[in-house]
């Protein structure tokens, strides 16, 4: 028989209601308005305005029982008040159960005065079923006794909470295992009620017993329960409580609440491919280099360890042959072998030998990942179906919380990306500066937000960099708001390193030859007012480049927006496919090219996989997943002019996709880099690598564009 188990996890604890109460003071004319009053340590006490939000007053709202905040008041509105200023600096990101969980200087650490004391204003609808707590404190000689009481919604009271006693400065709840009805008789006597509520609650029949290392407790086993007297089940227990930490990834920071982009410590293993926070096929460093995990003997157990590495829950699922798209480099674990227990999947055992495993055999994972609402502040307005329209976000103004619109100047791709992975909606399709054919709510239409810039890797539109309280938007919004779309797939653009260093070599060549190729701005400045005699020294190389994604690669431009270049006959669908550029070795860009992409097409592709895109006779254009383009060495512009560059080591680097005007899944391997020297006469090509496939700190030996840096804008 197959017993599912379902757990509820309680989201207060002990430590959280028990530290502080609150309560609406002062001069107010309604139950639900008033200065925030906190009693803390036997004492009533206020709060400072400094930095308080309306994500703060919604806190203390909810707290106290109501639904949601309408808005908060700085500068004592409702009077001043008296005794200790218990909290000042106070960040809340308006997901935390009492205001004790919110960031501050600590409590009674302020520079304010009673001038500042801060107010809210509650909605007047209450949270069903919600309780009132009351913390009630009693001296026994050196030993203070503090039950937690409640008030139903009638003002009903109930005896209810944890007891806990004070001894050497610190409260320590008492063990139920030897507690009795006696002892609740006498705690219930204390308070004034006379006597104590015989608990009736209906215990499941089974004691649950895990190992630690199921991906579900429906893995684990199920045996007796663990007391039983007469027909009744767990009497010497309590329900079980079950307090959760939250991984790195999701771990608020003192003032942000979360955590921003930045550039962290390095990982041992990392996700890539995933459409949605906690999915991606599997990759571990090794050596200094990143590679992929084959998916024999892949298990569940094997990626919730890899989950939890992360700082994720246990795995959802684990994924076999390729399903988060195809890696590239080595191979560098092979049947692999976890108990559970390790804290890196460096530390399980696995075959070395991977001989056999292909990329089709990448093993990938779908991992358990906290609701954090991030969900809640952003949605999609007036599209024709739920993933697409205009982006509309909840932002303070004025002390409340209102739906607004989003800038759209420098609105991009990356922005895009983050507003679809906040909405658990996959990748961007497409970003849009012009939204009036998507008329969104009308009482949204206020700019709310402006001078958003992302890096694509956020959690959140608002852990991007962004004006603040003062928006300033030239376009004004209507029209001009941001919008997206967004897809379950997306292409995913990765060039060829080997194709690069075995196909680089120089040409001389005359500017008679070159007149097309200066044209189109492919040549240096130098190259201004030259002869017809002049030659120019070229660094000519071939490129292959490979669809790993899940989606086609097409051009963002429709066909009938391509554009006629009258002297190589033939049309640009996108102005810039690549940059070519060579940097001295402290990082100085000393020679550059750039490469328009007048023919995206399926030069080869995969075995079984045919090909759908070619340029002849104004053709579609575009790369198929499991396919490539290639462009050769000797066609025009496929170079940097090199012509003013003195012998000695560079850098040469290679980004496609470099104005993000096509959605990728990952556009931290569009760049290249490779070593080279030139002697004036000759030069040599080496080391040459994709983004991200090396670590920080052998990347950091190759000066250049950061792999999350790519952005010309």
């Amino acid at each position: 028989m197959v017993h599912m188990l379902w757990v509820k996890v309680l989201p207060v604890t002990p430590e959280s209601f028990s530290k502080i109460q609150l309560r609406l003071a002062g001069s107010k004319r309604k139950h639900n308005e008033g200065r925030v009053e906190v009693y803390y340590n036997g004492e009533w006490g206020t709060v400072c305005d400094d930095d308080f939000s309306i994500y703060a007053a919604t806190v203390v709202c909810r707290e106290l029982g109501y639904v949601e905040a309408v808005s908060w008041s700085p500068s004592a509105k409702f009077g001043q008040g008296e005794g200790r200023i218990w909290l000042d600096n106070v960040h809340c990101t308006g997901r935390e159960v009492t205001l004790a969980e919110c960031s501050s200087n600590g409590f009674g650490v302020s520079d304010c005065k009673h001038s500042e004391d801060v107010g809210v204003v509650c909605s007047t609808r209450r949270i069903p079923g919600f309780s009132i707590i009351n913390i009630q404190v009693l001296k026994m000689g050196n030993v203070r006794i503090r039950a937690i009481l409640s008030w139903q919604r009638k003002r009903i009271p109930v005896t209810e909470g944890f007891v806990e006693v004070r001894e050497g400065g610190r409260w320590r709840q008492i063990c139920n295992e030897a507690w009795t009805p006696t002892n609740s008789r006498v705690i219930c006597g204390m308070f004034g009620f006379p006597g104590e509520k015989k608990r009736k609650n209906k215990y499941w029949g089974h004691s649950v017993n895990c190992t630690g290392n199921e991906a579900h407790v429906s893995n684990c086993r199920l045996g007796p329960p663990p007391t039983k007297k007469g027909n009744s089940t767990c009497a010497l227990g309590m329900p079980v409580v079950v307090s959760c930490v939250p991984g790195r990834v999701f771990a608020p920071t003192p003032v942000t609440g979360f955590r921003k982009a930045y550039r962290q410590e390095q990982p041992l293993v990392r996700l890539k491919g995933g459409a949605v926070v906690g999915e991606g096929r599997v990759e571990v460093l090794k050596n200094g280099e990143w590679g992929t995990v084959c998916d024999d003997n892949w298990d569940l157990r094997s990626a919730t360890v890899v989950c939890r590495e992360l700082g994720f829950g246990s795995a959802k699922e684990a994924l076999t042959g390729g399903r988060m798209g195809q890696g590239m480099g080595p191979v560098h674990m092979n049947e692999v072998e976890c108990s559970g227990f390790e804290k890196s999947i460096t530390e399980c055992y696995f075959n070395r030998d991977s001989l056999g495993c292909s990329h089709e055999e990448d093993a990938g994972v779908r991992c358990n990942v906290p609701a954090m609402g991030f969900q809640e502040r952003v949605r999609l307005s007036g599209g024709r179906n739920p993933y697409e329209g205009r982006v509309e976000v909840l932002a303070e103004r004025n002390g409340s919380l209102v739906w607004g619109t989003v800038c759209s100047d420098s609105w991009g791709t990356l922005e895009a990306t983050v507003v679809c992975r906040q909405l658990g909606l996959g990748f961007a399709n497409h970003a849009f500066q012009e939204t009036w054919y998507w008329p969104g709510d009308v009482s949204a239409d206020t700019v709310v937000m402006s001078g958003v810039r992302c890096s694509g890797t956020e959690m959140s539109l608002s852990h991007c960099l962004h004006h603040g309280k003062y928006i300033h938007c030239p376009k004004g919004g209507g029209r001009f708001s941001a919008g997206v779309s967004c897809s379950d797939t997306a292409p995913d653009l990765v060039l060829n390193p080997q194709m690069v260093e075995q196909t680089t070599y120089l040409e001389d060549r005359p500017m008679f030859m070159l007149q097309c190729a200066h044209e189109e701005n492919c040549l240096s400045s130098s190259a201004q007012g030259a002869s017809a005699s002049d030659y120019r020294r070229l660094l000519r190389f071939s490129s292959q480049i490979h669809n790993n994604g899940h989606a086609d690669f097409r051009p963002k431009a429709s066909h009938h927006s391509w554009i006629w270049h009258e002297c190589h006959r033939h049309y640009h669908s996108m102005e810039v496919f690549t940059h070519y550029d060579l940097f001295s070795l402290n990082g100085s860009k000393v020679a550059e090219g750039h490469k328009a992409s007048f023919c995206l097409e399926d030069s080869e592709c995969d075995e079984g996989i045919e090909k759908r895109y070619a340029c002849a006779n104004f053709g579609p254009q575009g790369i198929t997943v499991g396919c490539w383009d290639t462009y050769r060495h000797d066609i025009d512009c496929q170079w940097i002019d090199i012509t003013d560059v003195k012998p000695g080591d560079y850098i040469f680097q290679v980004a496609i996709n470099p104005n993000y005007e096509v959605a990728e899944s990952d556009y931290s391997n569009n760049i290249m880099k490779c070593r080279c020297r030139y002697d004036g006469y000759r030069i040599w090509t080496y080391n040459c690598h994709i983004g991200g496939s090396l670590s920080f700190e052998t990347d950091d030996t190759f000066p250049g564009l950061r792999t999350n840096q790519l952005s010309y804008r």
